[in-house]
């Protein structure tokens, strides 16, 4: 990059490091409305099953 002596210096900035938290697939899996649904079709799965197995 050319400086020209009449015009102020570009600034120079540090490159961001890359955070130190990496956050994988399982990072989703942490997050409570996610889980909140999980469970909730989580249930609705066993329910059907088990009202399969044993027809009351």
């Amino acid at each position: 990059m050319v400086h020209n002596p009449g015009e102020p210096p570009p600034v120079q900035r540090p490159p961001v490091p890359p955070s130190q938290e990496r956050r994988g697939c399982l990072f989703a899996l942490s997050q409570p409305p996610l889980m909140l649904f999980l469970t909730v079709i989580g249930t609705l799965l066993l329910l059907a099953a088990v009202h399969d197995l044993y027809r009351w």
